[in-house]
């Protein structure tokens, strides 16, 4: 049996093989009702397949976006690689996923891959691309953004929160409970000094407690970012003689990780230690006792990134430079604080409103 062509389509629908085109590919010009349903129905009753392959050749370009994280396993991130998948879907592509598991040499893996399908865009959650990475991106001359971090290795789009303000919310109501400190267990050593999240998280932790004059000295502990290893890290924290009266953690994994060790060590939260997170993954709000932590809007972030990929208009004329879109933290109240049981209640308005161009607008 012949293969079955887009001229056999068009011929059958009564028009042009580029209006075809354009039912197909959803755009980029409209077509009328009418003339949609005769397509349609032309492709049903051939059964048409689009060529995919030879419609990236010819375009130079396919319906997928590159998406690079660091550990789907991690709760923060696979909820971000969803958000991603629908936003995309909301404007005809799908999304292929690369686990960088934090090593350079995998993330550039997947860039190569991922670039030599001829992705429409990249969006990138990286620890801080290395320099093979940046090489790579600008050999191909790719669209990328960056999503939830902005490391200075890449200068280009990218799509942010605003973490270090997010973090001095979280502190700064810890500190408002009347402890007379409150320690942070942030990154490992291998964390990038600049432009990663978990660095910006212990920044503000630094700012709140210097606002409010008090040490920072030996009170920052490094912890892997995953539950299970800081559960491992606060078992010894815990246990040992000067166990801080409230924890501020970098990430909400590490904050779960935390409650589970002070379970274990028959230690009251809040009223023996308050823990604090950031992230708002959903199983926040299923810890025991449930947990206060920084919240941004992922759903809205990821639909700015996926139109970022897209969008040639996003592009500032003569140069490379991209815009950056920062959107703002706000601090969820539960009960892991000692404000008592509110499950999801935001306790405060937006910090920061989204800006463009790197800039800060307060709030």
């Amino acid at each position: 049996m012949p293969k079955v062509t887009r001229d056999d389509v068009a011929r059958l629908a009564g028009t042009s093989t580029a209006v075809v085109s354009y039912v197909i590919n959803n755009g980029p010009r409209p077509v009328a009702p009418a003339t949609r349903e005769r397509v349609l129905a032309a492709i049903k009753q051939l059964g048409y397949r689009p060529d995919r392959v030879a419609q990236a050749m010819a375009s130079r370009r396919t319906d997928l976006i590159g998406l690079i994280v660091p550990d789907a396993r991690q709760p923060f991130f696979a909820e971000m690689a969803h958000a991603v998948e629908q936003a995309a879907s909301e404007r005809g592509k799908m999304v292929l996923v690369g686990n960088s598991d934090y090593l350079d040499e995998r993330e550039v893996h997947y860039l190569r891959a991922f670039l030599g399908m001829r992705v429409s865009g990249l969006i990138l959650i990286s620890q801080g691309p290395s320099e093979n990475a940046a090489i790579e991106i600008d050999a191909w001359d790719a669209r990328v953004v960056l999503l939830h971090e902005r490391p200075e290795a890449i200068d280009d789009i990218a799509v942010v929160t605003d973490d270090i303000g997010g973090a001095q919310l979280a502190t700064r109501h810890l500190l408002e409970h009347g402890h007379p400190y409150v320690a942070c267990l942030g990154g490992i050593e291998k964390t990038p000094v600049v432009g990663d999240p978990v660095t910006d998280h212990v920044v503000g932790w630094r700012r709140a407690m210097e606002e409010a004059g008090r040490s920072t000295e030996g009170r920052l502990f490094q912890a892997p970012y995953n539950r299970y290893d800081a559960y491992r890290v606060a078992l010894d924290l815990l246990a040992g003689p000067d166990r801080p009266p409230a924890i501020f953690c970098a990430t909400d994994d590490q904050a779960i990780g935390v409650l589970r060790a002070a379970r274990e060590l028959r230690i009251d939260v809040p009223g023996g230690l308050a823990v604090a997170g950031f992230d708002d993954v959903k199983e926040a709000a299923l810890a025991d006792p449930p947990l206060t932590t920084v919240a941004s809007d992922r759903q809205a972030m990821a639909r700015a990134a996926v139109d970022a990929v897209l969008d040639d208009s996003l592009r500032v004329p003569g140069s490379r430079r991209e815009r950056v879109r920062q959107f703002p933290s706000r601090l969820v109240v539960r009960g892991s604080c000692g404000c008592g049981p509110h499950p999801g209640v935001p306790a405060a308005a937006p910090l920061r409103q989204p800006v463009e161009n790197g800039g800060v607008q307060a709030g």
